[in-house]
């Protein structure tokens, strides 16, 4: 289907102003961070590295970045386990209830977060379980859980049984099948989903102010927490600047994985 040069142009302009839209603001804020003056005025009255400094040094800062890491990391390995476990029970057998489960392993990604990070918190006061650390890694486990699965059931769907039905006729078992055949063709997929999980995980804020523990602060929280602080506010542009290059950087190797796969047809 070819275009006219104007419905080209026009294409381009709007194209031009979404990228605009959703990166100029992040752009500003990165730009911020070098900002010689506290305040958030524009254009910037100078340049200036100590902010960065100050931020290295700021041991809230540092235990903030700790604590999301940690959650992030736990999570994405909890999530990497039950959501592949999930992905390969619906893909590869048919069971009365198989279609609701799935629905139900996806919901708690598109719910509110609001929405889930109340329920949660009444449920770990209902079951008498203290608001802590445990408790932020469930609940950032929870809509992990959807991206390990979303990832991994894409890749199942595209892979053909015959190769590993051939490898049981060689006379594998299902652990060797699993590790020798299975395996390396999903590799890619959790590895992509484990990134996408940690970066998701990294930078939630709604669904962990209703699940951490007193006197915990994520990396998100701390931002929210001083960004009505004037002393504070160019550090505030420091860690915002950081949060969004280090969540860059997992969903950049995650493309890179998605891109770098094909599927795997039928054997003949």
């Amino acid at each position: 289907m070819e275009f006219s040069l104007l419905t080209r142009r026009v294409l381009r302009i709007l194209t031009t102003a979404a990228f605009a839209f959703l990166y100029l603001p992040l752009i500003v804020v990165g730009v911020l961070s070098f900002n010689t003056s506290r305040s958030f005025s524009w254009p910037p009255d100078g340049f200036t590295l100590s902010w960065w400094s100050k931020a290295a040094s700021n041991s809230d800062v540092r235990s903030a970045l700790f604590l999301s890491a940690k959650t992030a990391l736990v999570a994405s390995l909890i999530a990497l386990a039950l959501g592949s476990m999930a992905a390969f029970a619906v893909q590869r057998f048919r069971f009365f209830g198989r279609e609701t489960i799935s629905f139900l392993v996806v919901l708690p990604i598109a719910l509110p977060g609001i929405v889930t990070g109340i329920a949660l918190n009444r449920a770990f006061h209902s079951l008498g379980v203290g608001i802590g650390f445990l408790t932020l890694v469930i609940a950032h486990a929870t809509f992990c859980i959807v991206v390990i699965y979303n990832n991994v059931i894409a890749r199942l769907r595209r892979l053909s049984p015959n190769l590993e039905e051939a490898s049981s006729d060689l006379g594998a078992n299902t652990f060797q099948t699993f590790r020798y055949v299975t395996f390396p063709m999903v590799r890619s997929a959790l590895l992509a989903g484990g990134l996408l999980a940690f970066a998701l995980s990294f930078d939630e804020i709604v669904v962990t102010t209703f699940t951490s523990g007193p006197g915990m602060q994520t990396l998100p929280q701390w931002i929210f927490n001083n960004m009505f602080r004037p002393n504070n506010l160019p550090l505030v542009n420091v860690v915002a600047t950081t949060v969004v290059l280090l969540s860059i950087i997992p969903v950049w190797f995650a493309q890179r994985l998605s891109e770098g796969t094909s599927p795997v047809g039928n054997c003949s």
